[in-house]
């Protein structure tokens, strides 16, 4: 099966793709897709207008999109929904990384989340959205090598900071994992 994702972050669809590989999922970008204004207010609605966008322009075939990012306790939930643009430049994460650090320079509540929203559309108009979540905390300092976006920030339960774990690893806990496993087991029982 074929998903098309309305995203043009190559290591989003990278991860997607490894995520839904062992069910024989293929997520394709669509080509010269259009920047899409995320004028919702939730994670929730920003998937749904992605979506829904790609969705009208691709007749009768299934879409995803991810609104994705990370809420700060202590800061009422900031970034949220502006995380990829925290720091006023959009998917810059080395900028939106050092802006949340800053912003956290004075505060020792660093509890923090990790959400996603992942909504399935077709023929412009969602069918279900799917949710995923991982609590963690803000670290002082960025460390580790891998992943993208907060992931050198990002503090697991664990003690590991989410930029150290492997892609296998990450894969197997991470937001997006979370909302992707519902989305599997919906698109088992959906009849196109």
């Amino acid at each position: 099966m074929i998903l098309y994702v309305a995203t043009k972050n190559r290591y989003k669809l990278q991860e997607i793709n490894n995520i839904l590989k062992s069910v024989n999922i293929e997520a394709q970008a669509y080509p010269n897709l259009p920047d899409i204004d995320e004028t919702g207010s939730t994670f929730e609605e920003n998937a749904s207008i992605k979506a829904d966008y790609l969705s009208s322009k691709l007749k009768d075939q299934l879409v995803i999109a991810d609104d994705s990012g990370i809420e700060v306790i202590a800061l009422n939930n900031a970034p949220g929904i502006y995380s990829a643009r925290y720091s006023g430049i959009h998917g810059d994460d080395k900028a939106n990384n050092q802006k949340l650090l800053n912003d956290m320079q004075n505060i020792s509540d660093r509890r923090c989340r990790f959400v996603c929203a992942i909504s399935l559309s077709k023929n412009g108009s969602t069918i279900k959205t799917f949710h995923g979540t991982v609590e963690g905390t803000v670290a002082y300092k960025e460390d580790g090598n891998n992943g993208f976006g907060y992931d050198p920030i990002f503090i697991l339960p664990s003690g590991q900071y989410m930029s150290m774990l492997s892609d296998s690893e990450k894969n197997s806990i991470s937001h997006r994992y979370k909302a992707l496993q519902q989305l599997k087991k919906f698109l088992h029982n959906y009849s196109i």
